[in-house]
C-alpha cells in the first residue's frame, strides 16, 4: 500500500485499504491488542461479533477480522487485521526533506468498499480519536507530536495534511503557524471518535445571534468526507431562515437573484450567481458565524458557504439539512448540531492537537493572499 493514496477521514477510527489485491498477508490474533483496539469502535449500525474468527490454516489459531468503514458510501465491511507499509512526505515545516515509511497497521477490505471515493484510492485512512488511527501510528513510530494539520484547497486547488505539530511557512517564507488563533477545548460526543467543539456563544448570520429552541450546548463536528455543512432539523430551519432574511435586507431577493434549486439537488436556497457580487472571499453574501467554546469565532463566508452548480449561473447555500437517521454516524444518541463539511474547511488551515485535546485555525487565508496549495512539500521526482 505504500506510496497509494488514501482517503482522510476526520471521524475514522483505522486505516484500511484494498490490501494490493488481495495479495497473501500475515494476520494479527485475536488477543493481539491492537485487534482490542480495532474493536473499541464499531461502524454504524454494525454489530458486534467478536473479535475474529478460526484460521483456515489453523483452526486453533483466531485470526483478527476489523470493520472497515466507507464514510462517502456508509457500507460496511468485514477484513483481515494485518500490518502495511505507509509512506508520507517528511517536512521541517519549510521545505520538503524526502520520503519516510513506516510499519502501521491497517485492516484489508473488499474491492467493492471503494464505490463512491476518489479515482484511484485504495482506501481511508483514519484520523480520528484512537490508537490505531493515522495520526496516533506515525507519533508512534515516527517520534513526533501526536498533532496534524488540515488545510483543505478549494476549487481544485491541492491542499495539505502535516503530522507532528509545527512550526508551518508557506512556500514564500511566511509563517503560517503565527496565524492560528486560541485554543478551542475538543470534546467528544457519544462514542464517535471523530472531532467536535461546542459553540457554546451561539449560532450567527450576519452578526446577528439566530434564536433556538434548545439550550443544550450546540456541538459542532467536522468531516473532510461530507462535501457540506450538515445541520440537524431543529438548527436548520432557523438557520436558513435567518440566512435568507439576511440575503433580502441586503437586496439579493429583490434584485431578482433568488432561483429555483437544481432538480435533485440537496439546497433549498440557491441564487443567480451572476447577480452576486465577488469579493477575496468569494461571493458577498451574509457571513454564518459560530461562537466557540474558548472564544473563538468560526465564520463561514461566500467562499465557504456558496456552493457552485456545475454547469448552471447557480451558487446555492451550502448548508443542507440531516437526513433522518444521520445520528446514527455521529456516536450514537443525539446527532450534533452541526457537521461543518469539505466546503466549509477549504482555505482554512485547521491543527487539531491530541496531546493538548485542543483545536485551533487561521481563518480564510486567502484573505491574506495565501492559499492551501502554497505549501511547498513536494518532493522532486
Amino acid at each position: 500500500m505504500s506510496g497509494s493514496p488514501l482517503v482522510l477521514d476526520l471521524s475514522g477510527p483505522i486505516v484500511w485499504s484494498t490490501c494490493d489485491g488481495g495479495a497473501s498477508h500475515d494476520t494479527l490474533e485475536c488477543n493481539d491488542i491492537d485487534c482490542m483496539r480495532a474493536h473499541r469502535f464499531h461502524p454504524p449500525n454494525c454489530p458486534h461479533t467478536g473479535y475474529g474468527m478460526p484460521d483456515a490454516d489453523n483452526p486453533y489459531r483466531c485470526k483478527c477480522t476489523a470493520h472497515p468503514h466507507n464514510p462517502v458510501s456508509e457500507d460496511t465491511a468485514s477484513g483481515d487485521m494485518t500490518r502495511v507499509a505507509l509512506s508520507a512526505n517528511a517536512t521541517d515545516g519549510r521545505n520538503p526533506l524526502g520520503p519516510v515509511s513506516f510499519t502501521a497497521v491497517a485492516s484489508c477490505a473488499p474491492d467493492s468498499l471503494l464505490a463512491g471515493l476518489p479515482a484511484g484510492a485504495v482506501g481511508v485512512a483514519g484520523l480520528a480519536h484512537s490508537g490505531l488511527a493515522f495520526l496516533a501510528q506515525a507519533a508512534r513510530t515516527q517520534g513526533v507530536a501526536n498533532s496534524f494539520a488540515l488545510c483543505l484547497g478549494s476549487r481544485g486547488r491541492g491542499g495539505v495534511a502535516i503530522f507532528g505539530g509545527g512550526p508551518l511557512f508557506a512556500a514564500n517564507g511566511r509563517s503560517i503557524t503565527d496565524m492560528l488563533g486560541g485554543d478551542t477545548p475538543l470534546r467528544k460526543h457519544g462514542d464517535s471518535p471523530g472531532y467536535y467543539v461546542s459553540a457554546s456563544r451561539g449560532v450567527f448570520v450576519d452578526g446577528a445571534q439566530v434564536p433556538l429552541d434548545t439550550y443544550a450546548p450546540l456541538t459542532i463536528g467536522f468531516s473532510t468526507t461530507t462535501p457540506y455543512a450538515q445541520v440537524r432539523h431543529d438548527v436548520y430551519r432557523p438557520l436558513i431562515d435567518a440566512f435568507d432574511r439576511a440575503m433580502e435586507r441586503e437586496g439579493a431577493i429583490t434584485a431578482g437573484a433568488r432561483v429555483p434549486s437544481p432538480a435533485g439537488s440537496p439546497f433549498e436556497l440557491c441564487y443567480n450567481s451572476s447577480r452576486l457580487s465577488l469579493t477575496r472571499f468569494g461571493y458577498f453574501v451574509p457571513t454564518v458565524g459560530f461562537g466557540l467554546e474558548g472564544g473563538s469565532g468560526w465564520a463561514v463566508q461566500g467562499i465557504n458557504s456558496m456552493a457552485l452548480v456545475i454547469g448552471r449561473p447557480t451558487a446555492c447555500f451550502g448548508f443542507v439539512e440531516m437526513k433522518e437517521g444521520d445520528n446514527a454516524g455521529y456516536g450514537g444518541g443525539a446527532a450534533p448540531a452541526v457537521v461543518l463539511g469539505g466546503l466549509q474547511m477549504e482555505e482554512n488551515l485547521v491543527v487539531f492537537n491530541e496531546e493538548k485535546q485542543t483545536m485551533a485555525f487561521t481563518g480564510q487565508i486567502n484573505g491574506r493572499g495565501l492559499f492551501c496549495s502554497n505549501f511547498n512539500f513536494t518532493v522532486p521526482a
